[in-house]
């Protein structure tokens, strides 16, 4: 693969995901501030895991078979930049439902796109894919630093009057929003995640032609969701797919709260960080993965696939832990971003190289479609239903949410899913016979 080729799909990565970390991390805050209620705010969260769901009985196929990817690329982000840009200017629960729903349909199939692009166009996928998709955790943490001077109290700025270059740059970034001005600045990562969607319509275009797959060619079965349901009847499968549910909430408990916690006021529980710096403060995890990465190898050889994936679940209490018993030493709460990098790549990571390397040829595409509808869809759909109820509700008294209560729940069903996996997750040996079925492993379901 030459440097342009390299280039191309590597900034496409970058778009890609850049538009997902632009509205992710605050949308859990500003729905609250439209008056929606908890189950409006589930419907809007849940557009992206339902059509993570549709991505595999439908619309992934759908497209690999019938569009030339980066056609499909186009198209999907210049309609679904258009929906996101729509969003800043309604605050009607149908039309917010629909335009977000009309996004993540479209946006939804294009992750699976982008990866068949890099793979389709690459000569050692297993040398060069690790760099190209690197591009997409740059994106995500790319997203976060726009809103340092978007998110801004500008009158706070103009009064101070800060003379020359430098004395500005720091009194904007020392006096973000917070509150409700916040909450009403939020709908411009809407903005920027819709301008980033427009901008890769426009760039993949530029991309190399990659034509539409045959019924059958790279893994695209016909009916592969009926073949990844069969694998379920394994039963190391199982545990670690309902391993993976469970783990997959709790991430999801993350985001659903982590933007609310940390812009709170200590008076109010929270960490009263300013509202242009939550974003970047969260990206911090994004950062440590690119650095767990490194060592996951390492890591796996030395400790082996169930060992390294309870490492990574017990990451997300020992978060929680701090989250709900430390809130006011700012500086540790910052610290322990770090562990989402962990989290992340000892086990969602690790899932994906164990579909990877354990099943046959033959039914690798079914496994990785299996695992991938419980961390994009099912655990997602659950944690948006169940997390607004949760924090708004169950979990707050006078208008404020009691965090400390409400970060055990997470933290007690990630203890649960590290010893459940600890004691029911035995997978049979893997044999060093790469192409033909290893013995040990499930036959061919189809």
């Amino acid at each position: 693969m030459n440097n342009s080729i390299r280039f191309k799909l590597f900034l496409m990565m970058v778009l890609e995901f850049f538009i997902w970390g632009a509205w992710l991390p605050l949308i859990f805050g500003y729905l609250p501030s439209l008056g929606f209620s908890p189950a409006e705010q589930s419907w809007i969260l849940n557009a992206f895991p339902i059509a993570a769901i549709i991505g595999m009985f439908f619309s992934n196929q759908f497209a690999d078979r019938h569009f030339a990817a980066e056609k499909f690329l186009a198209f999907s982000h210049l309609i679904g930049g258009l929906a996101m840009i729509g969003l800043v200017f309604t605050k009607s629960f149908w039309p917010f439902f629909g335009l977000m729903l009309v996004h993540c349909l479209l946006y939804v199939p294009t992750i699976s796109i982008t990866n068949s692009i890099a793979f389709a166009h690459m000569k050692d996928p297993q040398k060069e894919f690790g760099f190209v998709r690197m591009g997409g955790t740059f994106g995500w943490i790319l997203a976060a630093w726009p809103f340092t001077f978007i998110l801004v109290d500008w009158d706070k700025v103009h009064a101070a009057n800060p003379q020359g270059i430098v004395s500005w740059i720091g009194t904007v970034l020392n006096n973000g929003l917070s509150g409700q001005p916040l909450q009403d600045a939020t709908k411009y990562t809407f903005i920027v995640a819709g301008i980033a969607s427009l901008l890769l319509a426009a760039f993949s275009l530029l991309l190399p032609y990659t034509p539409p797959k045959k019924a059958g060619e790279g893994g695209a079965e016909t009916l592969a969701w009926i073949e990844a349901i069969k694998l379920l009847k394994h039963p190391f499968v199982l545990v670690l797919w309902l391993v993976t549910f469970i783990d997959s909430f709790v991430h999801n408990c993350y985001f659903n709260w982590a933007g609310s916690f940390l812009g709170a006021s200590p008076q109010n529980g929270g960490v009263g960080i300013p509202g242009n710096w939550i974003m970047p403060v969260m990206s911090i995890g994004q950062v440590a993965e690119i650095l767990t990465m490194f060592i996951l190898g390492t890591t796996l050889k030395r400790f082996g696939w169930r060992t390294t994936m309870i490492l990574g679940i017990l990451a997300y209490p020992a978060r929680f832990v701090v989250w709900a018993f430390f809130p006011q030493h700012k500086e540790l709460i910052i610290l322990v971003q770090i562990l989402h990098g962990v989290c992340y790549a000892f086990f969602f990571a690790t899932v994906y190289i164990f579909a990877e390397e354990h099943f046959p040829k033959d039914v690798r595409a079914s496994a990785q479609g299996l695992f991938n509808v419980m961390i994009l869809g099912i655990g997602v759909l659950v944690a948006n239903s169940v997390c607004p109820l949760l924090s708004q509700q169950t979990f707050m008294h006078n208008g404020v949410t009691d965090f400390h209560h409400l970060f055990l729940v997470p933290l007690a069903a990630a203890l649960a899913a590290a010893i459940g996996l600890a004691l029911f997750f035995h997978p049979p040996v893997k044999t060093d016979r790469k192409e033909s079925r290893p013995e040990s492993a499930p036959a061919p379901t189809h």
